[in-house]
């Protein structure tokens, strides 16, 4: 990566300008204050004006740093994570199959999608960090979203979480909410933390080690701080835990004679094997059905042995449904557990400076400089294999298998004998790869400069700021893959006139279609793959993606009259921002040179935008104007006008009512309408059309019991294939496209995209009885619906869009093509506006704290707090299409309840505290049924944490125990609980 390159833009861009400083509000939570203290007038997340009450018409919560340290967090990730309103984001994999991914975590508030809930740092927004996932042969949604790794754990002074809405002050995406990262800026001193951690079962260790400096300058009128931390977390295989080294999947049941006779159409598997090829190769003849193909002699089962030097009986296994392969219980086949990796291991360097200067008592200089280095690594991130499921357009495809190949022993050829059928080598090499892993980096850089400030005007306070903010995530995802031409050739192996083993290309004397690097591949065994060959045919594949942002920011705010209530308030605000995004395939790649050997195309592009903004606080009651039940009661409202160079205009706006109805018992709440722009993947994705899998068919065996309605389903492959009787039965139908690549998927951007709006209503209380001191108890309620939504249409949801509707779509069903037999032979994925969303739910957030010598003749016995963090979904309704919809609440992505307790015991210098999380019974589908998969209720899950903590004055010694019983995913999930099981930690924090 050009990192020289990328500083050097970065700080020509940043001298232009200035940032004003975001919220400086304590790390008490929201709904906390002292009576006491006088509250200066700050800026509360959620809002641009200044106010003395931090208490706000729409619902937010605060996460301490002091959480962070007292859930042992490395990675702020893990801490969002633990945070009820959010859908976790795990770097491990799904158990499908697909690879674990590149290890980043995203925010993704409610479960509406991460691309819906907005990431700012210091009240400021960040440049994505994700790469373009949008792009042909890249998977996931095309969503712009920031990376929380690259977040300084060292510098967090608190997280913000603004639950639904905040569009009409920051702009796009903030849909679900907005999380705010808010870093010290006035640290002093030496501060060296270093943290170390282990499991159980001796075995994924966490690392981190941070240092923060900061020294005021000119009788404090200027500060500097800087924080330096690393980190890593190790990868995992599926073999490393119990529950993923099961080998589970889930296959039609052989003896399901109907779908209304009661028997289960879907039954499990366990210790999964692919009957169809493994690491020494499977000698088979080609073609459905494949259990009866594989064997070569006497229609016995054969495969090399270890060494290639002799074939050895080959144990199928315990095939259940001769017609259902690739899947077998046992035997000799490749483990389902060498497809991929369970977690991705995750490195991190991120280093931080942050300052200002008082230029003059009323003006203000500040700056902030980023870097973050993110490497995450997937052992089982590529794969090479051949198969006879691939067909031999995908570069996959079974070896054809030549019985005058010279690797065949004597044994070898007597064994299959001189002639008879064509016979193939299915192998999924372990040898041929340099490395079988695949590493995901990011380097983003960020700087911002600030100038701020206030004056006075007609007896009124105004305060303004000017700001510039350039950033730029510079990211790379490598791997090895297989030069296909190149893999023919080598394969086709054949003893020249000397007796040497050589390319076909390069066995005769005659060098016009020589290839002088080729060098021969054995089939047969594992190791047998030369260095020479290996070099020959891998190439690395991958990509390049440079995502920049240039953000600039004029704000003014102030006092506009006075009320009886109080003084109305007011903040206007313009904001000019462009960004940019730029996709490079590797060589090999842009070539077409692995695979199905179809180019992947380069393409960037670029938008701008200009947003100008207002908000306004009015007072209607308040002060010493009040009425009975009122004690205070005010109003806040925003507008924004964004002119999106591509996407076009769009007005947002909120509003929201405050009223105190009594000391200690406040009712809010607020409206709006939001928005999400379009972002450059899904507009300009390059089209690219090449063999790929299509995810689920609806008229599967496997599903066809199943969907949001699976009577309408039934009810439409029924007469899909009477109406083609060559597809064969339906009960026994099996889509190959589903798991491998054999259908030419066209995959690309739609440039005709528009917005996706969102509207939002919100009501709560906020209880502090004054009969009990210390008690908080804060509940909202959260109502969201989305239309025009971004939705990407994958092939899988093309096709429940046409066998789920009551009325199927000709457009719908015909982006997709059937063979004679019923095959999936071409499908189309693009991105439209036709998507729904409806969220309901409530937020509880209850909190005691109080010394506990209250209650034992006021006695120094240390002070106790008590918290609930709980959210209810009541309703999460979807729809890619617009018309049909998918209910996700009461399940394991999105439960009815999520809830965290905590106790926190404090006594002079030690600290202790416990935290449990509950997981209720759920489905993984809200339409399982015991007819239609074998597990549909997905038991409750509870996990336990303890921690403590003693301060020896200079030096703090911390320690925990993370899932202190050792609680395993609730089965047979891997993310419905915590996977990684018992750990233990240890923390060292060093002040000077």
């Amino acid at each position: 990566m050009k990192m020289q390159t990328v500083r050097g833009r970065l700080f020509a861009s940043t001298m232009m300008g200035g940032l004003a400083l975001a919220a400086t509000m304590s790390a008490q939570p929201v709904w906390a204050q002292d009576a006491d203290v006088a509250l200066e007038e700050i800026v509360v997340t959620g809002s641009r004006i200044r106010r003395a009450d931090i208490e706000t018409s729409a619902p937010v919560a605060v996460i301490s740093a002091q959480t962070l340290t007292d859930r042992g967090v490395v990675q702020v990730g893990d801490m969002l994570n633990q945070i009820s309103s959010n859908a976790p984001s795990f770097a491990i994999g799904d158990g499908t199959g697909a690879a674990a991914g590149n290890g980043q975590q995203f925010v993704n508030l409610f479960g509406l999608g991460a691309g819906r809930t907005l990431t700012l740092v210091n009240g400021r927004r960040m440049v994505t960090t994700s790469q373009s996932r949008g792009v042909p042969g890249v998977s996931g949604l095309g969503d712009r979203v920031v990376d929380t790794n690259i977040i300084p754990v060292g510098l967090i002074e608190r997280i913000d979480v603004v639950q639904a809405g905040g569009a009409a002050v920051y702009g796009s995406d903030a849909i679900a909410g907005v999380v705010n990262f808010v870093l010290r800026d006035d640290f002093e001193g030496v501060e060296l933390d270093a943290q170390y951690g282990i499991s159980s079962r001796d075995d994924y260790p966490k690392q981190s080690l941070r240092g923060t400096f900061g020294k005021n300058f000119l009788d404090g009128r200027a500060n500097l701080a800087v924080d330096l931390e690393w980190s890593k977390t190790e990868a995992l295989l599926d073999y490393d835990r119990p529950r993923s080294n099961l080998g589970r999947v889930t296959i039609s049941n052989p003896l399901n004679k109907s779908p209304t006779d009661g028997i289960p159409s879907v039954i499990e598997n366990l210790n999964t094997r692919f009957v169809t090829f493994n690491a020494n190769g499977v000698i088979s003849r080609a073609g459905p059905p494949f259990a009866s193909q594989i064997g070569a002699v006497a229609g016995q089962p054969i495969q090399s042995n270890l060494d290639g030097t002799a074939f050895i009986p080959y144990d199928i296994g315990n095939l259940l449904n001769p017609m259902v392969p690739p899947f077998t219980s046992g035997g000799d086949g490749l483990p389902f557990q060498e497809l991929a990796s369970l977690n991705v291991g995750v490195e991190r360097w991120v280093g931080n400076a942050i300052g200002h200067i008082d230029l003059t008592d009323r003006v203000k200089l500040s700056g902030e400089f980023m870097y973050a280095k993110i490497q995450g690594r997937d052992p089982y991130g590529n794969q090479a294999s051949n198969t006879v499921l691939n067909g031999a357009g995908t570069g996959s495809g079974a070896i054809a298998l030549s019985r005058t190949n010279p690797y065949l022993t004597p044994a070898m050829s007597a064994a299959i004998g001189p002639g008879g059928p064509p016979l193939y080598v299915s192998k999924f090499w372990t040898d041929l790869l340099p490395t079988r892993e695949n590493t995901s980096t990011t380097e983003t850089v960020r700087a911002v400069l600030a100038l701020d400030g206030d004056f006075d005007f007609a007896e009124r306070n105004f305060y303004w700021s000017l700001s510039a903010s350039h950033a730029e995530t510079d990211g790379e995802s490598f791997g090895w893959g297989v030069n296909t031409a190149r893999f023919n050739k080598a394969i086709n192996a054949v003893r020249n006139g000397a007796g040497a083993i050589v390319c076909g290309v390069n066995a005769d004397a005659i060098a016009t279609n020589d290839d002088a690097a080729c060098a021969p591949l054995n089939p047969f065994g594992v190791g047998n793959v030369s260095r020479d060959a290996q070099a020959y045919v891998t190439t690395p594949i991958g990509s390049d993606y440079l995502n920049s942002q240039d953000d600039y920011l004029a704000t003014l705010g102030g006092d506009l009259f006075e009320l009886p209530a109080g003084m109305i308030k007011f903040s206007v605000a313009y904001e000019h921002r462009r960004e940019k995004a730029k996709f490079t395939p590797f060589t090999a790649d842009q070539q077409g040179l692995v695979g199905s050997q179809v180019p992947t195309i380069a393409t960037q592009a670029a938008y701008n935008t200009d947003e100008f903004s207002g908000e306004v606080l009015v007072p209607i009651i308040g002060g010493d104007f009040t009425l009975p039940f009122v004690q205070s009661l005010e109003f806040d409202g925003a507008y924004r006008r964004v002119k999106h160079s591509i996407a076009g205009s769009e007005n947002i706006w909120g509003a929201g009512l405050r009223w105190e109805i009594i000391d200690g018992l406040t009712i809010r709440g607020s409206t709006s309408r939001n928005f999400r722009a379009p972002t450059l993947d899904q507009l300009f994705a390059p089209s690219r059309t090449a063999l790929s899998s299509t995810g689920h068919d609806p008229c599967d065996a496997d599903r066809i019991n199943s969907g949001p309605n699976p009577a309408v389903r039934l009810a439409n492959c029924q007469a899909l294939f009477a109406a083609n009787p060559g597809f064969g039965p339906l009960a026994t139908f099996q889509s190959l496209s589903e798991n491998f690549d054999n259908a030419q998927v066209t995959t690309g951007g739609n440039a005709n995209l528009r917005n996706e709006i969102s509207k939002t209503k919100t009501i709560g209380f906020i209880f502090q009885p004054t009969f009990v001191p210390g008690l908080t108890v804060v509940v909202d309620r959260i109502d969201v619906d989305l239309t025009d939504g971004l939705s990407p249409f994958a092939p899988a949801d093309f096709m429940s869009a046409c066998y789920d509707s009551t009325s199927p779509s000709a457009a719908i069903c015909g982006t997709f093509t059937r063979d004679a037999a019923g095959q999936i032979i071409a499908a189309t994925s693009t991105t439209f506006n036709a998507g729904k969303v409806a969220f309901r739910g409530e937020t509880y957030n209850i909190n005691y704290r109080f010394p506990v010598g209250r209650f034992f003749d006021d006695r120094d016995l240390g002070e106790l707090e008590l918290s609930i963090d709980a959210t209810h979904t009541t309703r999460l309704e979807t729809s890619v299409t617009g018309f049909d919809s998918n209910r996700t609440d009461g399940t394991t992505a999105q439960p009815d309840w999520l809830v965290q307790f905590d106790t926190v015991y404090v006594r002079g210098p030690f600290r202790a505290s416990y935290q449990l999380t509950y997981l209720p019974e759920a489905k993984i589908n809200v339409f399982d049924t015991i007819e239609s998969t074998p597990t549909p209720e997905i038991k409750e899950n509870y996990r336990h944490n303890i921690s403590a903590a003693y301060d020896f004055g200079k030096y703090t010694v911390r320690g925990g125990i993370i899932n202190v019983t050792d609680e395993q995913p609730s089965y047979p999930t891997r993310s419905y609980g915590d996977i990684f099981g018992r750990q233990y930690y240890v923390g060292l924090n060093a002040r000077f």
